[in-house]
């Protein structure tokens, strides 16, 4: 299913590094045309960096990027939302002292066509909250609210595929089952393809279509998210399931299979 369908942007053997430290090593993946695909790592397996070295805010030191069938390693990163693929970055990164309306007007700075004013009146109807609060400085905004903001700014490139790093973070179970609700609509309802890097494992295999473990800088496991579910591993390392018959032993003593 997954599989069958033209990938969108193809990683292949990427390494990249921050000075001496390499973070991702011998990284592939492929998002396909109109899906979701999730990254799943603990903090600190190198998720942040793969969405980095995509959007051109880090330069790979090995491996080739293909978005939409051209080469974009090396590209700076204005080049690459021209292209088509919006980064929506961890901390949310509203602009605090412009207001929801003024941020989602930066989303646009790519576009000089009429349908601007159209598009954020379709943002308003994805996120109602933020046209309750149009005129308000974003800063001032609650955590929930500059996600939704971050994402909604994103979207108002219009984008052919959005990166996302890790939208659940720090955010009430509520809001953030609101807002993986709007990512799944916004993919069926646009055709975005998603890129969605996530330590909350429930939420984001619930919500993806394929996804890919990283550990350490690598992919150690990948499937559709319905198989990942049931995998033993998955379920103890990642959702926190034990088995009864292991409930009893210390976590690190239990090595996962797929080392």
């Amino acid at each position: 299913m997954m599989q069958s369908k033209e990938p969108i942007l193809s990683l292949s053997n990427i390494e990249a590094s921050y000075g001496p430290v390499q973070a991702i090593r011998g990284v592939s993946l492929h998002v396909p045309q109109g899906g979701i695909v999730t990254v799943l790592g603990s903090n600190g397996a190198g998720k942040t960096t793969i969405l980095k070295t995509i959007s051109g805010i880090l330069d790979p030191r090995k491996g080739t990027i293909q978005f939409l069938g051209q080469s974009i390693q090396g590209l700076q990163p204005d080049a690459i939302v021209r292209l088509g693929l919006s980064h929506v970055p961890e901390g949310r990164e509203v602009f605090p002292l412009l207001t929801v309306r003024e941020n989602l007007l930066m989303g646009a700075f790519t576009r000089s066509d009429s349908a601007i004013k159209e598009d954020i009146e379709r943002m308003y109807g994805y996120f109602p909250i933020l046209k309750e609060r149009a005129g308000q400085e974003a800063g001032q905004l609650s955590g929930g609210q500059q996600q939704m903001l971050a994402i909604a700014r994103a979207l108002m490139s219009r984008p052919k595929m959005l990166l996302l790093d890790e939208p659940s973070l720090g955010l009430s179970p509520k809001l953030v089952k609101e807002i993986f609700a709007i990512i799944k609509r916004v993919n069926q309802e646009e055709g975005t393809t998603m890129l969605l890097v996530e330590q909350n494992a429930q939420i984001a295999l619930q919500t993806a279509d394929f996804g890919y473990v990283l550990e350490v800088g690598r992919i150690v496991l990948e499937g559709e998210t319905a198989a990942l579910l049931q995998k033993d591993d998955i379920r103890e390392f990642y959702l926190g399931m034990k088995a009864d018959a292991v409930r009893g032993e210390r976590r690190w003593k239990k090595k996962k299979q797929w080392r």
